[in-house]
Parts: C-alpha cells; structure tokens; sequence
C-alpha cells in the first residue's frame, strides 16, 4: 500500500527534504529524556524558544549540541567508571540521541547546563515582509 504524503501536492515545491527528517524525527521519537518547549516573543518581535531536556547525571563533557540543515541534534552518552562496585544499580547510564526540526531562519543562540537541565535557546528573528514585481517576457 503506497503512503499518500501531505508534501507531495503539485504547489508545495521544493519540499521533499522536510518530509524525510520528519519520517526520520517520528522513528527516533522515545520519551527519553523528557523535554520541555517555551515559546516567547520579546519586545521586537523576535521569537524565542527555550527546549529544557532533563539530563540529570549527564557532565558537560557527556553531552554534544549540533546545529546542521535545518535540524538540532541533541546527543548524551555516559561512560561506565572502571572500579566502581554498585550493590544496586538503579540510575542506569544511557545513552540518548534526541532531534528537533528547525524552521528556516531559526538560530541556535545559546546551551546552558544546571541542576540537571540542558536549555538551549533558539530564536527566529522577526522576517521583513517583502513583495516585488515579476516582469513577464516575451519570447
């Protein structure tokens, strides 16, 4: 059975890539680690977004953030310390790769770390609305 896409319509050129990193967004899609988004809009205009991914136990050195064609890659991974004896473990080292999709003209600003929160800040400044003329042709 073939799979009808909302993308394939005859006016929405140019749109193909976007269907494949959401068919590759949905597949990775796991609850861990829990997230928050924030939207806000400052005083000229600028959206901002503020993605808070709980990475408690997680170094600063555990963690990579990678901006690249249109999507943000958050990755973790814990490394198991030689010479450690655990009577019981219950707070397992994993690992987690967790994307997002970017709009065109989203910039990644800023990521902190503390008391447990990674926040990384994104903003889409404000676009100027523009129009012009198309002249016609004649062949």
């Amino acid at each position: 059975m073939s799979r009808i896409s909302v993308f394939s319509a005859p006016f929405l050129l140019g749109f193909d890539s976007f269907e494949e990193r959401i068919d590759r967004l949905a597949r990775s899609a796991d609850g861990y680690p829990p997230y928050n988004i924030e939207r806000s809009i400052t005083e000229d205009g600028t959206e901002r977004f503020l993605i808070s991914i709980a990475v408690a136990g997680f170094a600063p050195g555990d963690l990579e953030v990678v901006a690249e064609d249109n999507q943000l890659m958050v990755r973790g991974r814990q490394k198991d310390e030689p010479g450690r004896d655990y009577l019981h473990r219950g707070i397992a080292a994993r690992q987690f790769q967790r994307s997002f999709l970017l709009a065109d003209g989203m910039e990644v600003k800023d990521a902190t770390l503390g008391h447990g929160m990674l926040v990384v800040t994104l903003e889409r400044p404000k676009a100027p609305r523009f129009a012009h003329h198309i002249d016609i042709r004649s062949l």
